[in-house]
């Protein structure tokens, strides 16, 4: 059967023109094919330095982010072998920050991030979680419609098929909600532009950061009117070989023979060029949904940038933590223990910790509204209850309307005795 259900893969990517049903991060045949012509895969995308800002900070943020089993009604921890593992260590290899930043690093680039979950024999419990190579993991059907994922292990070449209850799936912008697209994919044009323009950069200082120009001589009675093709290029080494290069600038020309050098001027394209550059950086960030101060672009100011990392991580990090939490509840949690009220969950706060001020904000509203206690903010900032400090909080100067009356009296009379 699970030669039958290869075969199918297979015959179904071949239609496709590609050995595999999806794009992955290192084998990259085909992949980013922009409106400019020529391919691009992760590699050259990560130079560009938005990308590479934009895949670094959102795989930072997913990295410091804590994750825990808690019950969903106390909020309090709860001891769990899917807790331990991604509270202590997921794996033998990797600390859990490395583990959080790779699967997200995979989902931004390949589209998908998948991690084994190995559980013991005995007990049922997770016991290690092993992110899987993109390049060698492909989710299939088979013919009943029964969902699974042919891994190839990439030291030995065996072909294994896993439940899909045995593999997290994490995924980037999906169109059928089964693979996910990469953001590369997606922004394969804008990209791909980004690029030709750091080339044309590079070429444009490495000439001395100066338009080309022109060698021409007046042409004497009688003398030939052409110069044949070897002479011609004789004569661009040679003018290269002194003139061209940041080292060479404003050196004096020489010339022979009659040759005369004219300067062609710029270009309203060219002139432009600086401005277009952050436009593409713009398109970018858009992709990426990344505020423009976070990769040193556009207006800075304080009070904006406040008001665009509150934003970051609502309409950035949100979603993504949100399927992150469904997937490992859904998939690595017994279903006694969800009976129970287990609940996998991420603290968001930890991103706002670097800015005091939206976090301090945040704690006096909720504080004021009787929403947190003063152990509800001692906690999210990792530090032990006190004494009195589970007691909330709230003003009475709002009071529901059907006793505004009755608490305005009490008060007044209150008021006059004193």
């Amino acid at each position: 059967m699970f030669e039958n259900i290869f075969r199918h893969n297979r015959i179904k990517n071949q239609t496709s023109g590609s050995d595999r049903d999806f794009l992955t991060v290192d084998s990259a045949d085909g992949w980013l094919i922009g409106s400019m012509g020529g391919q691009m895969n992760k590699t050259t995308a990560m130079k560009i330095s938005a990308v590479s800002a934009c895949v670094d900070i959102i795989s930072n943020s997913m990295a410091k982010l804590p994750i825990q089993v808690k019950d969903n009604n106390t909020k309090k921890p709860i001891e769990n072998a899917l807790g331990r593992l991604l509270s202590e260590r997921p794996n033998e290899a990797m600390a859990p920050a490395v583990y959080k930043k790779l699967l997200e690093v995979y989902r931004l680039l390949s589209g998908n991030a998948y991690v084994l979950m190995v559980r013991s024999s005995r007990t049922g419990e997770i016991t290690e979680l092993l992110p899987l190579p993109t390049e060698f993991t492909n989710p299939v059907f088979d013919e009943t419609g029964v969902l699974w994922y042919l891994v190839t292990m990439p030291r030995t070449g065996e072909m294994r098929r896993f439940r899909s209850y045995e593999v997290l799936h994490f995924k980037n912008f999906t169109y059928d909600g089964i693979t996910g697209v990469s953001t590369l994919q997606r922004a394969a044009d804008v990209i791909s532009n980004a690029r030709q323009a750091q080339r044309y950069e590079g070429a444009f200082y490495l000439n001395s950061a100066r338009p080309s120009g022109v060698l021409y001589t007046d042409t004497a009675a009688g003398a030939p009117t052409m110069i044949n093709g070897p002479q011609k290029e004789i004569i661009r080494k040679e003018w290269n070989k002194i003139h061209s290069g940041a080292d060479n600038a404003f050196r004096i020309a020489v010339l022979d023979l009659g040759l005369r050098y004219q300067q062609i001027g710029m270009s309203n394209a060219d002139a432009q060029f600086i401005e277009n550059k952050a436009v593409t950086v713009e398109e970018i960030a858009r992709f990426f949904t990344i505020p423009l101060y976070k990769i040193n672009a556009g207006k800075q100011s304080y009070s904006s940038n406040e008001q665009n990392a509150i934003e970051y991580v609502s309409s950035t990090l949100q979603p993504i933590v949100e399927q992150y939490e469904e997937e490992y509840g859904y998939k690595g949690l017994f279903e006694y223990e969800k009976r129970r009220g287990a609940k996998v969950m991420i603290n968001m706060m930890a991103e706002l910790r670097g800015d005091y001020n939206s976090r301090s904000n945040w704690y006096t509203k909720m504080r004021l509204n009787g929403a947190f206690s003063v152990d509800d903010i001692l906690e999210l900032e990792d530090m032990p209850p006190v004494p009195g400090g589970h007691v909330r909080l709230a003003s009475l100067n709002y009071a529901p309307l059907d006793k505004f009356e009755e608490l305005s009296i009490e008060r007044n009379t209150k008021g006059g005795d004193s």
